[in-house]
């Protein structure tokens, strides 16, 4: 297995007549990794896999193994609050040539820590391919406990976590439960300095989707521990971080895309185009961060 760490964008899903836009997809790909990330996340919450079929998920995957032509590892959002769907989704995804899967934590229907244990297991037990757990109780309803994810760590195929909680003191939690080989790898844009500060691998990014040479150039700063250029770049990058969840994600994301002839601003309903607001926030952010057309 490829290594896992640095930058790693959670891409975005372009449509176009409402359907995936394979050649803008194919472009963007080759276009990350020019750009310097370091591993692609398809399918995750950035991507719109809340509203792609199983189909189109499944498609959008294979779509990203076939794109990167194993230049990086990929890490396909295979989560579900449903475990049978999770794993098909882990097994079309190995099927497909991926890496990884990223599961996150069952929503809506709030397992309690013991639910939670059971579904990853079983999911380890059964699925195909190594598991990083997704962590993200503002999404999710729930909130994974330490010493839960310290249990499912011992199982040989769950190797580590994206972690969301906005917690900082959680990374640290995480190292003294599950071990400094546990991989943990921010899910917070604005946290990865940080978060690699306190034992971090990387980070799961939706600003890397906007702006992948910034954002590869301050989680390597982070990682071989020159942290005033990575401070310089938070500054940079800080205004963008927040400016992409100024309203429903990924709305002003693709807005900044379509903003840089990257590909066109379609979301799905019930995400619309952002609101005034936040398109003249991007806007200011993308200046802030040196970003044109």
């Amino acid at each position: 297995m490829l290594s896992i760490s640095g930058s790693i964008p959670a891409l975005v899903t372009p449509f176009r007549d409402g359907r995936v836009d394979e050649k803008a997809f194919e472009a963007f790909v080759d276009w990350q990794l020019s750009e310097g990330s370091s591993g692609l996340v398809p399918c995750g919450t950035t991507g719109e896999s809340a509203t792609l079929s199983i189909e189109e998920h499944d498609h959008v995957v294979a779509l990203t193994v076939k794109a990167a032509r194993g230049r990086v590892p990929v890490i396909a959002g295979c989560g579900s609050n449903d475990t049978a769907v999770a794993l098909h989704h882990m097994e079309s995804a190995a099927s497909a040539g991926a890496d990884v899967a990223l599961v996150v934590c069952p929503y809506y229907n709030k397992p309690g820590q013991r639910g939670m244990i059971a579904h990853f297991r079983h999911l380890a037990d059964h699925g195909p391919l190594p598991i990083l757990i997704y962590n993200i109780p503002g999404r999710s309803g729930i909130d994974m406990a330490t010493e839960t994810m310290a249990e499912l760590a011992d199982h040989p195929n769950i190797i580590g976590c994206k972690e969301s909680t906005g917690d900082i003191e959680r990374i640290s939690q995480i190292r003294q439960e599950c071990g400094p080989d546990f991989l943990i790898l921010s899910g917070n844009d604005y946290m990865t300095l940080g978060i690699i500060a306190h034992g971090g691998h990387g980070a799961i990014s939706v600003t890397a989707n906007v702006a992948p040479a910034l954002n590869a150039q301050q989680v390597k700063a982070c990682l071989t521990g020159d942290f005033a250029s990575a401070l310089a770049l938070q500054d940079q990058l800080y205004p963008l971080h927040r400016a992409l969840f100024t309203d429903a994600s990924p709305g002003p994301t693709k807005y900044a895309l379509a903003g840089i002839g990257r590909m066109q601003a379609d979301t799905r309903l019930p995400i619309v185009e952002p609101s005034a607001a936040s398109r003249a926030a991007v806007d200011a952010a993308l200046a802030h961060a040196g970003i044109a057309p």
